[in-house]
């Protein structure tokens, strides 16, 4: 039987309207799961309705997490937040948890699960992390722009068997302060956190890369991908 993904929409604020970028759902069309959109909304019964329904949740690229749902004041160079989504996600993550569904947090979601459980973000790399690793690649985004590391003895490196692996990299925020409810599976070559899972769960992994980008070419996001789908 194939099953449901609630995927988390992407809003444009200019023209309101929802997008979704084609290989959310594709990747998960691959590996004989059916993808939904989810509507933008913070209307419980309705969350509810799709928690029923759907057995994962695909947390996914957008707006910046709002410094205010981490607790912490927004500076000039954090980007364009959606506090509407902040509030959506947050019940939508803490129930599936709570109800030991599975959930794979991309870019945003990866920060966001981070958010949710009392962990901090940079706000901007450019601005708060040194690097000489460029985190905000130019397209095409099918293609490695530097390694990451992964450690054994967690989900990511049974997923991969590698401990290292190329990735794309298109973001400017990332995990500062980790939460406590998280360990890390993955860091890239410049120490900065992109890959988390929840220890006492089935199936909760945030990466910080994009997958959707690349599971065509890339046979670890495609066992990324195919893992997320077979633990539903």
């Amino acid at each position: 039987m194939r099953k449901t993904v609630g995927i988390m929409p992407l809003y444009d604020d200019e023209k309101e309207s929802y997008w979704m970028l084609p290989g959310d759902m594709k990747m998960l069309e691959a590996e004989n799961a059916i993808p939904m959109m989810l509507p933008l909304t913070s209307n419980v019964e309705e969350l509810d309705y799709f928690l029923e329904i759907c057995g994962g949740f695909l947390l996914t690229g957008g707006h910046d997490v709002s410094p205010n749902f981490y607790h912490c004041e927004k500076k000039t160079w954090c980007g364009e937040c959606c506090e509407l989504r902040d509030q959506m996600e947050h019940y939508i993550l803490t129930k599936a948890v709570e109800q030991n569904k599975s959930v794979l947090g991309i870019c945003r979601g990866i920060q966001f699960m981070n958010a949710c459980y009392e962990g901090t973000l940079y706000q901007d790399l450019e601005t708060e992390y040194a690097s000489n690793i460029d985190h905000h690649m130019k397209p095409p985004y099918d293609r490695a722009a530097h390694q990451v590391l992964i450690q054994k003895d967690t989900p990511l490196f049974d997923i991969t068997h590698k401990e290292e692996i190329g990735v794309n990299s298109y973001h400017h925020q990332a995990i500062h302060r980790l939460s406590p409810e998280f360990q890390v599976t993955a860091v890239s070559e410049d120490g900065l956190i992109e890959g988390i899972y929840m220890p006492t769960h089935k199936f909760v992994l945030g990466v910080q890369w994009h997958p959707e980008f690349s599971y065509e070419k890339d046979d670890n996001s495609k066992s990324l991908i195919r893992a997320f789908a077979t633990s539903i």
